[in-house]
């Protein structure tokens, strides 16, 4: 049964194949972002060496990595899900002999790994041909990055899923996954570091599982984060993993009881 799971992420990685020319446009479009970011910070900074922990030659970094970051975390489970929920396919799904929100996480890993390889890495290389990106020189700092990079998507994947799950309780969640959207780019800092939000709303983000996705995987590959601290980073992301999994199987439950298709 391991096996059949396993052949949802290479069905998904082979579907993505298909649509390859659209990641292509998407490398210009992330990279286009990192020159927004970078231009609009190197103004922040003026002659300043440094600003919320972060000399300018780390912002340039860390604005790089957490948006290539992006490229491969980032996925639509929430869109997919309510998708099911509103044509009524996600009856066929419940009664089929798998877990279906297990399947729907394999589907992302495999349209992950996809965006690893064809957008994350080439986008990577040419962020660093353009902008000053300075690469970690510890393999203590690329072994953390790349395992903290897997737990942002599983806890992003996660809250996706949430989210998507919403809609067995208001049918119509599109306004749901917008706000997502905006709270998770937004209080993850992939726009605006955490260190930089004032002191107490950054104290309350430090509570909330966001800063997991992005922050600390960059804080990480910025250098800021470094020996012990990398296992400390990496121990709150497997706490909120674990944690995000309470409330998935309680709704995943729920919706069970829940399930009615409409005119049937």
């Amino acid at each position: 049964m391991l096996g059949a799971y396993f052949d949802f992420i290479r069905i998904r990685f082979l579907t993505m194949l298909a649509y390859r020319v659209n990641y292509y446009s998407g490398i210009l479009i992330y990279t286009l972002n990192i020159g927004v970011n970078y231009f609009t910070w190197k103004a922040i900074y003026g002659g300043d060496e440094s600003l919320g922990g972060f000399t300018g030659a780390q912002m340039t970094t860390y604005v790089a990595v957490s948006w290539m970051a992006r490229a491969f975390y980032f996925n639509n489970l929430d869109r997919e899900i309510s998708s099911d929920i509103r044509d009524g396919n996600i009856a066929i799904q419940f009664i089929r002999p798998y877990n279906y929100v297990l399947v729907k996480m394999m589907q992302g890993l495999g349209e992950g790994l996809f965006r690893f390889l064809m957008l994350m890495i080439p986008g990577m290389a040419i962020a660093m041909l353009l902008f000053p990106v300075q690469l970690p020189t510890e393999l203590s700092a690329w072994a953390g990055f790349l395992t903290m990079l897997f737990f942002s998507f599983l806890i992003n994947s996660q809250i996706n899923v949430l989210t998507g799950l919403s809609a067995f309780f208001v049918e119509n969640n599109e306004g749901v996954m917008r706000m997502k959207r905006v709270i998770v780019d937004l209080f993850s800092g992939l726009i605006v570091p955490i260190s930089l939000f004032p002191g107490w709303l950054a104290r309350v983000l430090e509570v909330l599982p966001f800063q997991a996705i992005t922050y600390l995987p960059g804080s990480v590959f910025t250098g800021r984060v470094q020996g012990t601290g990398i296992w400390n980073v990496l121990g709150i992301q497997v706490f909120w993993f674990l944690l995000l999994l309470v409330p998935i199987i309680a709704l995943n439950r729920a919706a069970r009881k829940r399930l009615f298709v409409q005119g049937g």
